[in-house]
C-alpha cells in the first residue's frame, strides 16, 4: 500500500482544515488549499479513537442532551465505557473532546467564563484563551502576504474569528511544502499530496504565549483556478472548504 493511500485512510471526520496559499500559486495566481488531520489520527490505533468518537456522536440524542455541556458529558462517559479502547486511547479521545468542547463554548458563546491570567479578558476556553490566540495571529499580520489584498483580508478575517488553535486559516509559503505529487483530478480542481514542513498550529503555549506547530506531516492540496478573475462566488467556495 502506498503512503498516499495510507494518509487518506487516516483522515478523520473530526478534522481541521486550513487554506494553504503557496508562493508558486502566487506567481501563477493559482492558490492551493489543503486538508490536514490532528496527529493522533496519523497512527494505526488512532483510527479506533476516530471510530469511537464518531460512534459517540452517532449515539447522542439531541432531544435529551440539548446543550453543549450535556452533550460533552455524554460523549465523555461513552468514551470511558468503550471497551474497544485502551486506557491511553481513552485519554487521547477525552483530550480531543476537551478541545472541541472549548471550540463549541467559544462558537456558541456558552459556558462559565474565566479571567485570562495574561490578557485579563473573560474567556470561555479552558485549554487556551481565544482572545490571546487571536491577538497573537493579529500581531503577525505584517509577517506574511499572499500578494492579493482580497485574499489577505479573507485570511485575516478568518484568523480574527479563530475558535481553536488547531483550526486556523493560514498563508503557507511554497517553500514550506515538499514532496509535492499529483494525485488525481476532482471536479474542476487538481489534487496533490505534499509534506508540510512544520505543519499546522496545534495548541496554545500559555507559558510562552505563542502557538505551537504539530511538525512535518502529509497534507492534501487542492489547486483552485482563475484567482485573477476571482469574484464573490469564488470566495464563497474558498470559505466553504
Amino acid at each position: 500500500m502506498d503512503d498516499n493511500n495510507e494518509e487518506q485512510k487516516s483522515f478523520s471526520p473530526i478534522q481541521s482544515s486550513s487554506y494553504n496559499y503557496s508562493e508558486s500559486s502566487k506567481k501563477s495566481s493559482l492558490p492551493i488549499f489543503s486538508t490536514h488531520t490532528p496527529g493522533i489520527f496519523g497512527s494505526a490505533r488512532g483510527i479506533f479513537v476516530d471510530i469511537a468518537l464518531s460512534r459517540a456522536n452517532t449515539l447522542l440524542d439531541d432531544n435529551i442532551y440539548d446543550n453543549i455541556h450535556k452533550q460533552n458529558e455524554f460523549k465523555k462517559q461513552t468514551i470511558l465505557a468503550d471497551e474497544s479502547l485502551t486506557n491511553d486511547e481513552k485519554t487521547e479521545a477525552i483530550k480531543l473532546l476537551a478541545k472541541y468542547y472549548d471550540r463549541d463554548k467559544v462558537l456558541y458563546n456558552e459556558g462559565t467564563r474565566r479571567i485570562c491570567e495574561n490578557c485579563n479578558q473573560e474567556c470561555l476556553a479552558t485549554l487556551y484563551c481565544e482572545y490571546c490566540v487571536r491577538n497573537y495571529l493579529k500581531e503577525n499580520f505584517s509577517n506574511w502576504t499572499s500578494g492579493n489584498d482580497d485574499i489577505d483580508n479573507l485570511i485575516q478575517k478568518c484568523q480574527l474569528e479563530t475558535l481553536m488553535p488547531n483550526k486556523i486559516v493560514e498563508w503557507i509559503p511554497y517553500n514550506n511544502l515538499k514532496n509535492i505529487k499529483y494525485l488525481t483530478k476532482g471536479g474542476f480542481s487538481e489534487i496533490y499530496t505534499a509534506d508540510w514542513i512544520d505543519g499546522h498550529y496545534d495548541e496554545w503555549d500559555s507559558e510562552k504565549q505563542q502557538l505551537k506547530r504539530i511538525g512535518t506531516h502529509k497534507v492534501i492540496l487542492k489547486k483552485l483556478e482563475n484567482i485573477e478573475s476571482a469574484d464573490q462566488s469564488w470566495f464563497n467556495e474558498v470559505c466553504d472548504l
